[in-house]
C-alpha cells in the first residue's frame, strides 16, 4: 500500500463532518448562552441589592426609563430612516441609463434583490439600536423635565424662570440633536439608495437627478434648514447659559454687550433666514428645479457670516472697546448677582478689619472660648499615632485622615478628633475563606480631645480600647461597613467570623452576622450570579456557604449613597458619629445644575483639590462643570447595617424638589432627622471650598470694581504641604467680631492675587441652628500689613532661636518635623496664627506633639513646649483687670440679671415675696464655683480651664433659669477682687 502521506496522497477537502458541526454548533450555542448568563447576572445582583437595601424605587425607576427611551428614541429612529429608505426604494427610475457607471452598478442591484427587505430591515434596526442606546443615556434629562419644579426667578434677559434653563432648554436641545441626526442619516442613507437604483447619477449625459429624488432629498433638506431654524431660536436662550472666559474668570456665563446687542439680533434674523430657505427647498419638488433652495441656502450662509459673524465683531470693535466698561457693567453686574445667588454667597457678610499688632486682657476676654478650643490634635497626622496606640490588632487600621466632631453638651461639649478601627486585610494571612468568611468587619470607635495631649505629646482619648470604652457608652462596635472595607463578605448562617481578639485571654472572640443587610445566597441562580459578578467559581460550590449565609458588597459610605441617589454629587468626607447606640456615617449630598442663566461656572474637581485631597478623597460629582450647587440632602449610611437614609437638608430646593418628585418615598423630610443627630451635622467642606473658589473674585458685588479687576482674592499655598496645592478648610471653634459667643465654624483665609500677606478671612457657621451656613468675611484694610500663611510660616523659620530650637528636636537628622494645621483666629482685635509642630523619630511609627507655634502680629512669635506657654508669651503677659464675662444662658453674652442674688460664701438671699428651692440654690452655687473657677482660670492664662468653667457657668445659670420657672436668669455671685476694686459683674 503506497505510504498516505507520500507525494501522491491528496487530503480529502470537504465539508466538516457531522460530529464536527455538531460540537461547533453546541459551543457556539454555549458561547451564546454564557454571554447572555453574564448580561442577566449584572442585572439581577442589581436588582437583589437595590432591594436588600430597600431602594428598589430607585433600580425600576432607573431601568424603565432607559427602556422606554431606549424603545421610543430607537424606534423613531428606525422608522424615520426606514421609511426614508424604502421611500427612495420605492421613488427609484423604472429604467436605469445605459452608461459604464450603471452597468457597474447592476451587479450589487442584482445581487441585493433577493434580501431587499430584510436590508432594510437590518439597517434600520441596527441604527435604531445605536439612537435608542444614546438616548437612554438621557435618562436624568427626562426625568428632570418630566418633574420639572419652578425656582420662582427670573433671568435678567428674558424674564424667564430659572427652570426653563436648568429643566426644560436640555431636554429640548436632545430632541433638536436626535432629530438633526434622524435627518441626517435619512439624508445619507437616502441618497445612497437614488445612487444604487439610477436616481442620482455622478457620469452619463442628461439630468443628474431623477424628479423623485429631487423632490425627495429637497424635502430633507428642507427640514434640516427647518430645524436650523428651531436651533437659532433655542440659541437665543442658550446664549443666557453660553460660557466664555472674561476679566479672568474661565467659566463666565451669560450674556454681555455684544451678545445681547448683535448675536442675539442676529439669531433672531438667521432664525427668519432659515425659515424662509427651508419653504424654498420645501417648493423644489413643484418647480423642479433647485436654483431658488441653492440660492437661498447660500443667503442663509452668507447671512450667518455676516450678521452672526462680522457683525459682532464690528460691534465688539467700534462700540464696546473704546467704552468697554460703560458698555459691559450692567451685565457684569448680572454675572455677579446671579453667581453669588447660584452658589449661595449672595448673603455673605465682609466687615473691614484691622488687626492689631498687641493686645490686652479686656480685648481678649469676649474670646476666651476660642483660645480654650483651639484644636492641638492634626487629624491629618495624628492617624498614625491613632494606628500605633489603638490598632490593637493587625487587622485593624484607621484612615488615614480622621475626622473632627463635637462630642459632649453644656460644659462638656468639645470638639474631638474621632476615627474608626476599620478592616484591614492586609495584616491578614490571605486567601478566600480569611478575605470573604472570617475577616469581615472593624471594631470601635476612638476618640480623643482636639484641645488637649499628655506630657508625651499623645493624644488624650476618650473613647479607646477593644472593645472601646470611655464617654461614648454602650452601641454596636461592629463596622461592617467603612471608608476602608471595599471587598464583599459573606456573612450569617453557620459562619464564625472573627470578631477580635480578648485582650486578656488572646482568644479569638467570634461572631455571627445578625443584622438584615445583605442578599441571601441560599437559591442556586443567585449564587451562580454572585460567582459571575465577583469571577469567584467558589461561590457556587463552597461549603462554607451554609444556609441563612449572606453576602454584602458596596460596602463604602460614598459607594451605597452614590448608588440609591444617582442624581447627588457626595461630598469627599464622610465622617463617623456614634449616637443611639449606633455607628452610623454621615455624608453630605448636593443637587447641582448647569443651567443657571448669568451665573459663572466652575469645575467641581478644581475648585474642591486641595493639599489633603490624595489623602481624604475626592468629590463624587455627577457633572463636573456646573452653575449651581445646594447642600440639600444629608445622609447617613449605619456601619452594622448598612442601612442608608436621605434626609432632606434644603428644603427650598428646586433641584432637590425635582428629584424628589422623580424618585417619590426616597428623600425623608428634615422633621424625620434624629434629635440625637443633629448636633453632629455639619457644614460640608467640599461646598465650602467651592464658595470660597468664588468668593475669591465674587466677594466684589459692584460691577466697576470687578471691571477693573484689582481685589482679586485667591486661597493660599498651604504652607504645611508640600504638595503645593492650595491650604484646606479647617474645623474650629471661633468667635467672629459682631459675634458675642463663639461657635463650631469652617474656616480659610484669602491672600490677594500673587501676594502674600492676608487679604481676609472666611468663616462660616458649622453648627445647625439659625446661623447655620451664614459667611462671614473679615476683609483686612489696606494699612493692616497682616501676614498670610505663607509669611507666618517664613517668619517662624526664620527666627534665630527659632531655628536652633528645631536642630535639637531634629537630633542632627535623627527626627524629622511634621507641621500640624496652621490656623488663624481672630482673637483679642487681632490676628493669633497657631500651628501644632509634631516630631517623628527615626524608626518611629507616629509623631508626637513637642511644640507649639504661636504668632500674634508682627513680631510676637513663640515656640513653646504647650500652646498655654505659647499663648503667654504672644498675649505679652496680658492679665486681667477684672474677671470675665461670662456667657447669659441664651448663649448670646450680656450680663444677665435677676431678683434673687446670691451671697459669695453663703446661700442665695431670695427676692421679696419669694422662696429658694434647693434645686435653685444648688445651681447658684455651681454658678459661683464656676464664675470663682473662669477668673482663676483666666488670670492664671490656662485657657482650657478658662474655657470649661465658662460652659458650666453657662449651665448653672440655665440650671438656675429652670429652678425658677423660666423667669430671668440669675445673677452669678460677685467675687471681690481686692481692695479698691470694684465687684466684677460677669
Amino acid at each position: 500500500m503506497p505510504e498516505r502521506s507520500g507525494p501522491g496522497f491528496r487530503r480529502r477537502v470537504g465539508p466538516p463532518s457531522r460530529r464536527a458541526r455538531v460540537a461547533l454548533l453546541t459551543l457556539g450555542v454555549l458561547a451564546v448562552l454564557f454571554l447572555l448568563f453574564v448580561m442577566f447576572a449584572g442585572f439581577w445582583t442589581d436588582w437583589l441589592w437595590f432591594r436588600s437595601v430597600h431602594y428598589s424605587s430607585v433600580f425600576t425607576t432607573q431601568l424603565w426609563t432607559k427602556i422606554g427611551l431606549f424603545a421610543v428614541f430607537g424606534l423613531l429612529m428606525a422608522v424615520i430612516v426606514g421609511f426614508n429608505v424604502w421611500l427612495a426604494h420605492r421613488l427609484r427610475p423604472p429604467l436605469s441609463a445605459m452608461s459604464v457607471e450603471q452597468q457597474s452598478l447592476d451587479r450589487y442591484r442584482a445581487g441585493l434583490a433577493p434580501f431587499k427587505r430584510w436590508a432594510l430591515i437590518g439597517v434600520s434596526l441596527v441604527i435604531g439600536l445605536v439612537a435608542g442606546a444614546a438616548a437612554s443615556g438621557q435618562w436624568r434629562t427626562w426625568l428632570m423635565w418630566t418633574n420639572a419644579t419652578s425656582f420662582g426667578e427670573k433671568d435678567a434677559q428674558f424674564g424667564m424662570d430659572v427652570s426653563f434653563y436648568a429643566f426644560d432648554l436640555p431636554f429640548y436641545e436632545f430632541v433638536l440633536g436626535f432629530a438633526f441626526s434622524a435627518v441626517i442619516v435619512s439624508l445619507l442613507t437616502s441618497a445612497l439608495v437614488h445612487y444604487l437604483y439610477g436616481g442620482l447619477r455622478l457620469q452619463g449625459p442628461g439630468r443628474r437627478a431623477s424628479a423623485g429624488a429631487q423632490g425627495h432629498l429637497a424635502v430633507l433638506l428642507g427640514v434640516f434648514v427647518l430645524l436650523k431654524a428651531v436651533a437659532y431660536w433655542l440659541d437665543r436662550y442658550a446664549l443666557a447659559v453660553k460660557t466664555g472666559s472674561y476679566k479672568g474668570v474661565s467659566g463666565w456665563t451669560g450674556l454681555r454687550f455684544v451678545d445681547a446687542n448683535a448675536f442675539l439680533p442676529a439669531k433672531t434674523i438667521l432664525f427668519f433666514v432659515a425659515i424662509i430657505c427651508a419653504v424654498l427647498f420645501f417648493l423644489t419638488p413643484i418647480r423642479r428645479t433647485w436654483a431658488p433652495a441653492l440660492i437661498g441656502l447660500g443667503l442663509m450662509v452668507l447671512s450667518a457670516v455676516l450678521i452672526g459673524g462680522l457683525y459682532p465683531a464690528i460691534v465688539q470693535q467700534f462700540q464696546v472697546k473704546p467704552n468697554e466698561q460703560a458698555k459691559e457693567t450692567p451685565y457684569i453686574q448680572k454675572n455677579i448677582d446671579a453667581t453669588r445667588q447660584a452658589y449661595g454667597i449672595a448673603d455673605a457678610q465682609t466687615t473691614q478689619y484691622s488687626p492689631q499688632g498687641s493686645t490686652n486682657a479686656d480685648a481678649l476676654k469676649p474670646d476666651a472660648q476660642t483660645i480654650a478650643d483651639i484644636r492641638l490634635l492634626d487629624p491629618n497626622i495624628v492617624s498614625p499615632t491613632f494606628q500605633s496606640l489603638e490598632q490593637q490588632r493587625n487587622y485593624y487600621a484607621f484612615p488615614s485622615t480622621l475626622d473632627v466632631d463635637r462630642y459632649g453638651t453644656g460644659a462638656g461639649k468639645q470638639d474631638t478628633v474621632i476615627g474608626l478601627r476599620e478592616l484591614d486585610l492586609n495584616g491578614v494571612q490571605r486567601n478566600w475563606i480569611n478575605d470573604h468568611f472570617k475577616y469581615t468587619h472593624g471594631y470601635g470607635a476612638v476618640v480623643a480631645k482636639g484641645n488637649q495631649v499628655d506630657d508625651r505629646g499623645q493624644p488624650v482619648f476618650s473613647e479607646s480600647g477593644l472593645p472601646a470604652t470611655g464617654t461614648l457608652g454602650d452601641y454596636q462596635q461592629r463596622i461592617y461597613y467603612g471608608e476602608k472595607t471595599t471587598t464583599y463578605s459573606i456573612v450569617g448562617g453557620s459562619n464564625k467570623e472573627i470578631d477580635y481578639t480578648d485582650p486578656k485571654t488572646g482568644q479569638n472572640a467570634e461572631y455571627t452576622y445578625s443584622g438584615d443587610s445583605g442578599v441571601s445566597l441560599d437559591n442556586p441562580i443567585t449564587r451562580a450570579a454572585y460567582a459571575v459578578r465577583f469571577a469567584e467559581p467558589q461561590i457556587l460550590y463552597a461549603g462554607a456557604i451554609t444556609d441563612g449565609a449572606k453576602v454584602i458588597y458596596n460596602r463604602t459610605p460614598k459607594e451605597r449613597v452614590e448608588k440609591v441617589a444617582p442624581w447627588l454629587s457626595i461630598d469627599a468626607d464622610p465622617y463617623p458619629v456614634v449616637q443611639d447606640g449606633r455607628v452610623v456615617w454621615v455624608l453630605d449630598g448636593y443637587t447641582t445644575s448647569d443651567g443657571y442663566p448669568f451665573s459663572s461656572k466652575t469645575t467641581l474637581g478644581t475648585a474642591t483639590k486641595d493639599s489633603l485631597t490624595n489623602q481624604r478623597g475626592e468629590l463624587l460629582a455627577v457633572a463636573n462643570q456646573v452653575n449651581y450647587i445646594r447642600n440639600s440632602v444629608k445622609a447617613t449610611v449605619d456601619a452594622y447595617t448598612g442601612e442608608v437614609k436621605l434626609y432632606q437638608w434644603d428644603e427650598k430646593d428646586p433641584v432637590l424638589k425635582t428629584w424628589m418628585k422623580a424618585f417619590p418615598g426616597t428623600v425623608e423630610p428634615k422633621a424625620d432627622i434624629p434629635q440625637s443627630l443633629l448636633p453632629h451635622l455639619r457644614y460640608p467642606q467640599d461646598m465650602f471650598k467651592v464658595q470660597r473658589d468664588l468668593l475669591g473674585q465674587y466677594h466684589v458685588t459692584d460691577a466697576n470694581s470687578f471691571f477693573n479687576g484689582s481685589d482679586i482674592w485667591q486661597v493660599p499655598v498651604d504652607p504645611t504641604s508640600d504638595t503645593k496645592q492650595v491650604q484646606p478648610p479647617y474645623y474650629v471653634t471661633v468667635r467672629m467680631p459682631d459675634t458675642n459667643a463663639a461657635s463650631f465654624s469652617l474656616t480659610s483665609t484669602f491672600v490677594p492675587n500673587q501676594r502674600p500677606n492676608l487679604a481676609a478671612f472666611m468663616a462660616v457657621d458649622a453648627d445647625p441652628g439659625d446661623d447655620y451656613g451664614k459667611i462671614r468675611i473679615l476683609k483686612m484694610t489696606g494699612e493692616s500689613g497682616a501676614p498670610g500663611p505663607g509669611l507666618v510660616q517664613s517668619k517662624f523659620n526664620s527666627r534665630q532661636e527659632v531655628a536652633s530650637q528645631i536642630t535639637l528636636l531634629k537630633s542632627g537628622g535623627d527626627s524629622d518635623l511634621e507641621y500640624g494645621n496652621l490656623l488663624t483666629l481672630p482673637v483679642g482685635n487681632g490676628l493669633l496664627n497657631v500651628e501644632p509642630v509634631y516630631v517623628r523619630g527615626r524608626g518611629a511609627k507616629y509623631p508626637t506633639l513637642q511644640k507649639v507655634l504661636a504668632v500674634y502680629g508682627d513680631d510676637n512669635v513663640a515656640f513653646e513646649n504647650t500652646l498655654e506657654d505659647a499663648l503667654k508669651k504672644v498675649f505679652a503677659g496680658a492679665a486681667p483687670a477684672t474677671t470675665p464675662t461670662a456667657p447669659s444662658t441664651s448663649g448670646t453674652g450680656g450680663t444677665p440679671t435677676s431678683p434673687t442674688t446670691p451671697s459669695p460664701t453663703g446661700p442665695a438671699t431670695p427676692a421679696p415675696g419669694g422662696t429658694i428651692s434647693p434645686e435653685l440654690q444648688k445651681a447658684l452655687a455651681d454658678a459661683e464655683k464656676a464664675y470663682n473657677d473662669a477668673q482663676t482660670a483666666f488670670k492664671n492664662g490656662d485657657w482650657a480651664a478658662y474655657g470649661n468653667a465658662q460652659k458650666a457657668l453657662g449651665d448653672a445659670l440655665k440650671a438656675a433659669d429652670a429652678a425658677r420657672g423660666g423667669g430671668p436668669a440669675p445673677t452669678p455671685p460677685a467675687t471681690p477682687t481686692g481692695s479698691g476694686s470694684p465687684s466684677p459683674t460677669p
